[in-house]
């Protein structure tokens, strides 16, 4: 048994943010049924590199899902979907705000079908605001949101981060949104409307640096791979390569001046206390880079180890996925599909002792189930 079995989620929405929630909920067990146009409404499935003619991409956000093809602008289809609702807890969709209200399927309209219906719209920058009628692509809300501002080398220029991270965190909020509703449902008996943007996902995760300017007006620089407010907080190179070394604590930083065999360092007026290291960090940072230089990372690592000190190799994605860590935690499935063949992928991260995932099937082709739940609906 799973958490979310006997939900069923009506997913018109495209490209990542709104569909890789609705993975998430699919691996809890949710049935997760896809609303695509006949002629294909996923403009991610056209993004390469393909496995067998099939979009990496599109595989990234849609194992455990059903498709079916609809025509919501023909009426007996349009009915095949207001016949769905009736039956569904949970309706999502990332079309620009206004074009459910033009289509009648507006919260206002769904609501008089099935009074417990849920519905989550995720856009650009939400229901309401001057930019509400406009599109708004991951990018474009990691510019506007300051997290390219802080992004990047001090002598280069704002910098996007390395995936969609704007989606990635929408797709969080997602999953938060529909769980909170469909308890708050168990307690009131009535579904509600999720207003969910991507500006106000990702101005909320700016965490210590929207702390730091609401209340003291500080404008956080890029620093590259430093830290605005800790140091010694980078990468150093050592004799084979870049590591990570974040010394986050008074503790950890008298531990590390032990392990570099730089123990005056604790008694130098410059570095005596975070802030001082900070206010003083090109020459801490050059006295560092003189000793990791002195060992490779494998070395180092053993120490940082030993001393209980965060650190870790700068790793490349293959790398990444070569590490005994990753192969330890088991992380990497396949699941076989008679088109795409088999599929690797990155299992779900949450790791229970009583909550069963399942990975039971692949993505699914653009309409691959429409026979099958319309013959159900019928029934």
């Amino acid at each position: 048994m799973r958490p979310l079995e006997n939900i069923k989620i009506l997913d018109l929405s495209r490209v990542y943010a709104a569909p890789a929630g609705t993975m998430i909920l699919a691996d809890l067990g949710a049935e997760v049924i896809r609303i695509e146009h006949p002629n294909g409404s996923d403009s991610m499935r056209d993004w390469g590199p393909f496995i067998n003619g099939e979009s990496t991409y599109y595989i990234s956000a849609n194992r455990n899902k059903k498709s079916i093809i609809l025509n919501l602008k023909d009426t007996s289809d349009k009915e095949v979907l207001l016949d769905l609702i009736k039956e569904s807890d949970v309706i999502i969709d990332n079309f620009k705000t206004g074009d459910m209200k033009k289509m009648g399927l507006d919260y206002e309209n769904l609501k008089q079908i099935n009074p417990r219906i849920i519905q989550c719209s995720v856009t650009g920058f939400g229901q309401t605001g001057p930019l509400a009628n406009e599109p708004g692509f991951d990018p474009v809300i990691q510019a506007m949101s300051g997290l390219m501002d802080v992004t990047g080398h001090p002598d280069g220029e704002a910098t996007k981060v390395g995936v969609p991270i704007a989606d990635i965190l929408t797709s969080h909020y997602v999953v938060i949104g529909i769980l909170s509703a469909l308890r708050m449902r168990d307690l009131t008996g009535r579904g509600q409307f999720i207003d969910l943007a991507l500006l106000d996902v990702q101005m909320s995760s700016l965490a210590n640096i929207s702390s730091a300017y609401l209340n003291t007006g500080f404008e956080s620089s890029r620093l590259g791979n430093k830290h605005n407010n800790v140091a010694p907080y980078q990468v150093f190179e050592c004799a084979d390569g870049p590591l990570m070394f974040c010394v986050g604590t008074e503790d950890q930083f008298r531990k590390f001046c032990e392990m570099v065999n730089r123990r005056e360092w604790t008694l130098d007026e410059r570095f005596k206390t975070n802030t001082l290291r900070k206010q003083n960090e090109p020459v801490l940072t050059a006295l560092i880079s003189e000793v990791t230089k002195t060992k490779t990372r494998d070395e180092w690592i053993k120490l940082l180890q030993q001393f209980k000190i965060p650190g870790g190799r700068v790793n490349t994605v293959a790398e990444a996925f070569q590490q005994p860590q990753v192969i330890a935690r088991n992380l990497i499935g396949e699941m076989d599909h008679p088109v795409y063949g088999t599929v690797k992928f990155v299992k779900n991260p949450l790791q229970y002792s009583e909550l069963n995932i399942s990975y039971d099937s692949g993505p699914p082709l653009l309409g691959e189930h429409t026979e099958e739940i319309l013959k159900m609906n019928k029934s």
